[in-house]
């Protein structure tokens, strides 16, 4: 059975159920806690439908996702899933990774940070409402990612991983592939795609 939550309060409660650390004091969401109710409350007050998608708080319109947040190690983040379309005059947005061409986030590390945001994150959350309504997406260019030597080691390994892999959706490959990629040890890699390897026989993306 998932234990991953269904409401956002559970999430709050119990954390995303991604990890081991899920429902106990150690889990990330609970050092986050307040923030995390703050940046509810400011999504709350839009027109956006909240849910839970992947573990973690997401706002939709009429069933499209367009912002989520959560808990990190080291801060809070709201993600705006299309977010390079968003006008940001002050600079403030980042990219969600250094290959991303599509979402854009703020992270914080304390409630006054929020508290001050408020009004941008208002903003940018309707500029994302009016982009969604109107079918607006960001146009991706392709990126080519190599495959990792550990991944061909693996489809040695494992029968029946490459043939999985290539069966996804060329999004999901290029998801594990930048997340494998992105690891600078070799150690490393090989423990990304050990801990991958189930998801992407059952046809699932990295975040799924």
């Amino acid at each position: 059975m998932s234990r991953l939550p269904d409401t956002v309060d559970t999430y709050l409660l119990r954390g995303c159920g991604r990890c081991e650390l899920f429902d106990s004091p150690a889990c990330k969401v609970n050092r986050w806690r307040t923030e995390l109710e703050v940046l509810r409350a400011i999504m709350q007050s839009t027109e956006l439908t909240e849910e839970v998608k992947w573990g973690v708080p997401c706002y939709t319109l009429n069933g499209k996702n367009v912002v989520l947040f959560g808990a990190l190690k080291e801060s809070v983040s709201i993600s705006f899933l299309n977010g390079a379309l968003l006008n940001d005059p002050a600079g403030i947005l980042q990219k969600a990774g250094e290959n991303s061409q599509v979402d854009r986030l703020l992270r914080f590390t304390h409630i006054d940070q929020i508290v001050d945001a408020t009004e941008a994150i208002l903003d940018f959350a309707q500029q994302a409402i009016a982009y969604t309504a109107a079918g607006k997406k960001v146009e991706r260019q392709a990126v080519k990612v190599e495959l990792p030597e550990e991944f061909v080691a693996a489809f040695q390994d494992m029968p029946g991983l490459e043939r999985a892999f290539y069966a996804l959706t060329p999004g999901r490959q290029r998801g594990y592939l930048l997340h494998f990629s992105q690891a600078k040890q070799s150690t490393t890699r090989a423990a990304r795609i050990a801990k991958s390897a189930d998801a992407i026989l059952r046809g699932k993306g990295l975040m799924e």
